[in-house]
């Protein structure tokens, strides 16, 4: 490749190793895979059929399930696909492009949501009688709107910085998907200023949505430990335990891979930390927003006792 050309398109090495390593981890992540598509439809289809789970905090969760599900097919089909070639995987730029805006994106979104619902549950359990004047099916919808639209729009930028450098080292990326720090290593020009205003951007959305989150929860604290009964305090909690825990996992793993200010770190550092956002969190997510919730694991029951009804008669 000459030194003034750019790359029109990408090869993915993908994961080192033989071809039997390759077929078995084929085989776990293609069952990780299955599980996470049909665990989050599951979940969007009893919230929508379920009118118990007909309130914000469920019409959240199922905003939630669909971005999971979104972003794992983004990145996750392609990456199965590599471990099946013989060789290495070959994307284009506009393929690239896509895929990575497609991942930013949603990821972004799934950010608001999780300080959406961290607020919702703020006012559930600080201000339970005037929950349902302020969270509204009005606000609801519109609050929805924003944090997708949020997602999308700074996004943008983001990639547009990105691809407008020329790719003339080599158009081998050292990933299983198009990874912007892998993506700035190809450069020839100076990415430092880039590198820093992406973390800038990064360090805005991530912890921009996580103050209200830490916030929130400080004060959901502070009412429950003022409850005067075990119950009464188990209850109060249960009903944020499954939100604070995915709050945990997503944003820990996130704060890893985005939040740092040098963007092209080592590819294995990068490929398992992305392992851990694309294919392990959205695995837990459907088992921990079912497991720790009673009206979801009812409405499934209901769900599975209406479906073997159906089948005897």
């Amino acid at each position: 490749m000459s030194n003034h050309s750019s790359a029109t398109e990408f090869c993915l090495l993908g994961f080192p190793g033989s071809q039997e390593l390759h077929h078995i981890l084929f085989a776990i992540f293609f069952l990780f895979y299955s599980v996470t598509i049909i665990g989050n439809t599951i979940i969007i289809v009893i919230i929508c059929v379920d009118k118990h789970l007909h309130s914000p905090m469920y019409f959240f969760l199922g905003h939630l399930s669909a971005v999971e599900m979104l972003a794992t097919s983004i990145i996750v089909p392609m990456m199965l696909w590599g471990l099946l070639l013989p060789g290495m995987q070959t994307v284009s730029l506009t393929a690239c492009v896509t895929q990575l805006f497609l991942y930013l994106a949603l990821g972004t979104t799934e950010f608001a949501l999780l300080g959406v619902m961290a607020v919702d549950r703020y006012v559930a359990v600080c201000n339970p009688l005037r929950y349902n004047t302020i969270m509204n099916s009005h606000t609801c919808i519109l609050v929805v709107i924003g944090s997708w639209v949020f997602g999308f729009l700074s996004e943008i930028w983001p990639v547009y910085a990105t691809f407008q450098f020329t790719f003339c080292k080599s158009n081998m990326l050292d990933h299983f998907y198009c990874d912007r720090g892998q993506l700035l290593k190809l450069s020839c020009g100076d990415t430092l200023f880039t590198e820093f205003a992406l973390f800038l951007m990064a360090v805005f959305i991530v912890i921009g949505s996580l103050v209200p989150t830490i916030v929130s929860y400080i004060y959901i604290t502070s009412t429950i430990l003022k409850i005067p009964t075990a119950s009464g305090r188990r209850k109060a909690f249960s009903t944020c335990a499954s939100h604070l825990t995915f709050v945990v996992i997503g944003y820990g793993s996130c704060l890893f891979l985005f939040v740092k200010p040098k963007q092209t770190q080592a590819a294995e550092y990068n490929k398992i930390v992305s392992l851990l956002i694309t294919v392990l969190t959205p695995l837990l997510s459907p088992f921990i927003f079912t497991l720790w919730n009673d009206k979801v694991k009812e409405a499934l029951r209901d769900g599975v006792k209406r479906g073997c009804q159906l089948l005897k008669d």
